[in-house]
């Protein structure tokens, strides 16, 4: 861990990164790639000293409420926010001014923050998103080594799901000729109808490999599926999307299984469903429920 004095702490977009770098060790993680110019160790993160005074200036000075996002780089439940608790305050801030709130993230970790959770969702709009990428829990250590399994990761998804904050679910990435089968679709898909999850973001069976990542990527595969890298290498070359050879036929279940169950699979509705800020009017119903 390291400190460093940011100049600014929301995006154009409103997004909210605290921490660079990540602790979890997914083996597919696009953030190590050297496009992103992380000039430190991927595990040693950098945090924001400044970035809970940065975030309380921005949203007292915001002219229009919007939704809050973060994850979308690092995942901000890795074990150092535990010690910080720097999610937690920035949630108290979101909470205090009104804002809506959106999170990415694998770690039942975010149960700690549950009342927050809550306390937004109650005034404006909180939705949790949740990366699920294999129903198989031994194959999700390999993956996924140092962050909570797909099982408490659904368990979440259901407390969410009895608690009346809406959830979307990330079915990304699928791994060729690794947890690319229709029983593992299906076996995801099972578990978010169950949790009615409002919406599944998918692009596609596959994943994406960019200098920085492939390397790391390929090293996890010599050192836990022997040889399939050479067959990577052989199929995809340099490719930055690698397709699985399943894809048409997985997308073709997916969205069949989605539009059977209610569930929302359409990408462009579902990122405009994340990012529409929906302020709720608590006086109406306190009225309505006297």
């Amino acid at each position: 861990m390291h400190y460093v004095e940011a100049k600014g702490i929301l995006s154009s977009k409103n997004g909210l990164n605290l921490y660079r770098g990540c602790s979890h060790g997914c083996i597919y993680c696009d953030s190590r790639s050297k496009c992103y110019h992380m000039e430190h160790a991927f595990e040693d993160i950098e945090v924001k000293r400044n970035a809970i005074d940065l975030l309380e200036y921005a949203l007292r000075h915001k002219r229009e409420k919007t939704m809050i996002g973060t994850g979308s780089m690092t995942d901000p439940y890795i074990p150092l926010e535990m010690e910080l608790g720097n999610v937690r305050k920035a949630l108290s801030l979101i909470e205090k001014y009104r804002f809506g709130f959106t999170v990415i993230t694998k770690s039942d970790r975010i149960l700690r923050d549950f009342d927050l959770l809550q306390k937004i969702n109650e005034k404006t709009k909180c939705i949790v998103q949740m990366t699920l990428t294999t129903y198989d829990e031994d194959l999700c250590r390999i993956l996924e080594p140092n962050v909570s399994t797909t099982a408490k990761r659904f368990e979440v998804l259901k407390q969410l799901r009895d608690a009346g904050i809406p959830t979307v679910v990330w079915l990304s990435p699928i791994l060729p000729f690794i947890n690319d089968t229709p029983d593992n679709i299906s076996g995801i898909l099972d578990m978010c109808i169950e949790a009615k999850v409002h919406g599944i973001i998918c692009f596609g069976m596959g994943l994406t490999l960019r200098e920085g990542s492939r390397e790391y990527f390929y090293e996890q595969l010599d050192r836990f599926f022997p040889r399939l890298k050479e067959k990577y290498i052989h199929a995809y070359g340099n490719q930055y999307i690698i397709a699985s050879p399943r894809n048409e036929a997985l997308m073709k279940l997916f969205h069949q299984k989605c539009r059977q169950n209610g569930i929302l699979h359409n990408n462009e509705q579902i990122f405009d469903f994340l990012s529409r800020f929906e302020e709720k009017d608590v006086n109406r119903q306190l009225c309505f429920w006297d």
